[in-house]
């Protein structure tokens, strides 16, 4: 979670094995945490209450920023440990997340505009032995202002914390193990995390860093989404409901043309949305424009009472107002055109991940030869352009 500063924090080597059980066992030159059946010290009676009030505490601070962090809730000699840092003792962990929120000296001068977003907070049963660890599910952002261009990295993943009985509140968080999902997730399909050499995760890092090229005109603000997951070669978003419209076409700048006409007035969102039969180049192709998006609560986005009027009529005839309910959606991009062996193969390597990192893909995105992807850009517009090819995720098929 804390991956940003600490590639200006002090760096202790580590070496980490996976146990049978699925914990982790880490030793390093500053300390040595072992949670296994064998060491865990008994829960007391009444742990689970105190389990509960730290789940809430946790929510509390990734809210806030950790601003409080509420600290009597965590053990004097607590360990922190994610891809690229070590630290030990409570004070180093407070001044590591108060480096990265700017609200240290240093943290003025390297970053900016840091936001932690909670998904899920799990874990923390007993069973009258041990307590299992809590594990929270989270994206990060932060803006290395240092850097001219300004740049914004952005970092998903998990954080493991190790609890004993004990401290203040009866229960304490003694250490926390943080894994990313650009480079901690397993290769097997098993959706499980690992632990990769120090460089790997600096190189990650870097890459978000550098400046980019020209880009491609951007044909219109974009929909909103929350990023789930920045992956190795792909990302998982949550979109809203939204309303738009739809039509069939042969050529994509027709098909653009003629939304763009039907829309003028409309103030359209990008991407367009492009649905397609690889495996049938005779068959119709659908574009879709979005217009607006549901609000938090609304299950379903307003459609403006002007499309609703003109589309099926007329010179609109083939042109049809649909409601996209929310979903999650895996995406892979690419910066060429969007021409059928591009798009085709870009499906086939997504599908290719989802499976390495495992993830379901809805049935209904998983139709012979039916591919979706996105086009961001103005259709005749210069320099490197931002395409994607998009799969829905089964309702079950995911850890959000």
């Amino acid at each position: 979670m804390l991956a940003s500063a600490s590639a200006f924090a002090p760096s202790v080597p580590k070496t980490a094995t996976h146990l049978p059980s699925g914990r982790v066992h880490i030793t390093s030159k500053a300390s040595a945490l072992t949670m296994s059946a064998a060491t865990a010290k008994p829960a007391p009676s009444g742990v689970d209450a105190d389990v509960a009030k730290l789940k809430k505490v946790l929510e509390r601070e990734y809210i806030s920023f950790f601003d409080p962090m509420e600290i009597s809730w965590y053990s004097p000699s607590v360990t922190f440990d994610d891809p690229m840092t070590t630290l030990e003792g409570v004070d180093q962990y407070r001044k590591n997340v108060d480096m990265l929120a700017s609200r240290t000296l240093m943290g003025k001068f390297l970053f900016d505009d840091a936001s932690i977003n909670l998904h899920s907070v799990t874990g923390g049963e007993t069973d009258g032995t041990i307590i299992s660890d809590i594990q929270t599910r989270w994206t990060l952002k932060v803006t290395a202002s240092v850097l001219p261009w300004e740049p914004t990295a952005r970092f998903t993943g998990i954080s493991v914390y190790k609890l004993a009985p004990g401290g203040a509140n009866g229960v304490e968080i003694i250490g926390q193990l943080d894994y990313w999902d650009s480079v901690n997730l397993k290769d097997d399909g098993s959706g499980q995390y690992q632990t990769v050499a120090k460089w790997t995760a600096v190189q990650d890092f870097i890459a978000q860093l550098k400046p980019g090229g020209p880009k491609a005109q951007a044909a219109a603000p974009e929909l909103p989404y929350e990023l789930l997951r920045r992956g190795d070669g792909y990302e998982v978003r949550r979109y809203p409901a939204f309303s738009g419209v739809r039509l069939p076409y042969k050529r994509r700048d027709e098909g653009f043309g003629s939304l763009g006409a039907f829309s003028r007035s409309l103030s359209p969102l990008s991407p367009a949305l492009m649905e397609v039969k690889t495996e049938n180049d005779t068959s119709d192709k659908y574009m879709m424009w979005p217009l607006a998006y549901a609000m938090p609560g609304q299950a379903e986005a307003a459609m403006p009472k002007e499309a609703e009027e003109m589309a099926g009529e007329g010179q609109w005839r083939t042109i049809r107002t649909v409601q996209t309910p929310a979903r999650v959606v895996a995406v892979r991009g690419f910066t060429d055109a969007s021409m059928g062996p591009v798009v085709k193969n870009a499906d086939r390597e997504l599908r290719e991940i989802l499976e390495r990192d495992g993830l379901q893909a809805d049935p209904v995105s998983g139709e012979e030869g039916l591919v979706r992807f996105a086009q961001y850009d103005a259709i005749f517009s210069m320099g490197e352009r931002r395409g994607e090819v998009w799969i829905d995720l089964a309702d079950r098929g995911h850890p959000w």
